[in-house]
């Protein structure tokens, strides 16, 4: 992405590997999200730089319904929280 290491709110580096935890929209409610970080990505469209980063989630989600679909996603890097690596170390 740069030259600075992209962290979540608590200080953690947020990079390729890395199992975070976002919220995310299913309707009117909103819950949380459990992936799989494969990129970093910064976005220079508005004008300013935007850091996002691009994800697989696991299904491992709050919510009584199930995600319907793994795909790959773009998501805002800003209310994200790095839980560990992926291989299951907690950070």
């Amino acid at each position: 992405m740069g030259k600075t290491e992209l962290t979540d709110f608590t200080g953690a580096v947020i990079r390729p590997g890395r199992l975070i935890a976002y919220p995310t929209r299913r309707g009117n409610r909103v819950r949380n999200t459990e992936a799989i970080v494969l990129e970093t990505l910064s976005d220079k469209s508005s004008g300013r730089v935007v850091p996002k980063l691009k994800v697989i989630p696991t299904g491992r989600e709050s919510g009584v319904s199930a995600r319907k679909t793994l795909t790959i996603q773009t998501i805002g890097a800003e209310h994200v929280v790095v839980i560990g690596d992926a291989k299951g170390e907690s950070k």
